[in-house]
């Protein structure tokens, strides 16, 4: 079983080069506390025995200064894809994709909500956003999204409007479990599964939440390999903003989904994210 990892960050060293700028104003502390390099990263995930990752822009430090991404796919072309930040109301937003995309990135992600920006921003599919929509639906550029359940109406008027894109939701859009099945505090979450375009990152916040109050992590995610099926879910590490290493999230992942078929744990765990990211089978394109 080869294992992708869709969720990691990378923090320069180098603030006169790489310039915190955070999206919001204010860095996250988790860059802050425990910062990991390209080199950092590598290592930590040889040590996990992860077989390639996906690094997306840590927002909360270069907004959409994407610079530090490019050079961690340029270091490494056969392990990494980069997904880089735009900003989707701006009147160039769309030549900021191209750019970066030129760049040899894979995707964008859209920061709507976070540990520094709590709650669910109300620019999700604004009228001035939808040139970018409408770009990475006609390129077949998949979208990273961070944002909360509460956006899910806003995702859905989206999708309608574009059913050719592929997005994958950050923590599975932070649901609220703690009630336990049948879920309706997070109805929403599992009905957009009729969406064939929604695809879920399955991270330890998301792991957190379904073993909270009434919930358990085997219901949850049985539930939603029902719904969506395993080749809508990926893994992500979401390493180094999250507490411990690759390894030591990896091993909670696995338990996890253990009761799974070998299959679908196979597609969680990595195939997912291929399918999702096909620069991770073909290699990160060169600028």
């Amino acid at each position: 079983m080869e294992i992708v990892d869709t969720h990691t960050h990378v923090i320069s060293p180098d603030t006169a080069r790489y310039p915190v700028d955070p999206v919001g104003g204010k860095q996250s502390g988790w860059s802050q506390d425990h910062p990991v390099d390209i080199d950092g990263l590598v290592r930590a995930l040889d040590d996990a025995s992860v077989a390639k990752a996906v690094v997306v822009q840590a927002s909360t430090v270069y907004g959409h200064d994407n610079r530090y991404v490019v050079e961690a796919v340029r270091a490494h072309p056969d392990r990494f894809v980069g997904v880089y930040s735009i900003d989707a109301l701006a009147e160039d937003a769309v030549s900021r994709i191209e750019h970066w995309q030129g760049q040899g990135l894979a995707g964008f992600r859209l920061f709507t909500t976070g540990t520094t920006m709590p709650g669910q921003s109300d620019w999700l599919g604004h009228e001035r956003s939808l040139p970018a929509w409408a770009y990475a639906a006609e390129h077949n550029i998949p979208v990273c999204l961070q944002m909360t359940i509460q956006g899910l109406p806003a995702l859905r008027k989206i999708l309608d409007r574009f059913p050719r894109v592929r997005v994958l939701l950050d923590h599975c859009a932070r649901p609220d479990l703690s009630d336990g099945r049948p879920y309706q505090a997070s109805k929403g979450l599992f009905d957009l599964a009729s969406y064939p375009g929604a695809h879920l990152k399955l991270t330890h916040r998301a792991l957190a939440a379904a073993a909270q109050g009434k919930s358990t992590v085997v219901d949850f995610l049985a539930d939603l390999v029902a719904a969506y099926g395993a080749d809508r879910i990926a893994w992500g590490s979401n390493f180094p903003a999250a507490e411990g290493t690759p390894r030591t999230i990896l091993a909670e992942a696995r338990e996890a989904v253990s009761g799974l078929p070998r299959a679908e744990q196979a597609m969680i765990l990595g195939g997912t994210a291929r399918r999702f990211y096909p620069a991770l089978t073909t290699g990160a394109t060169s600028a």
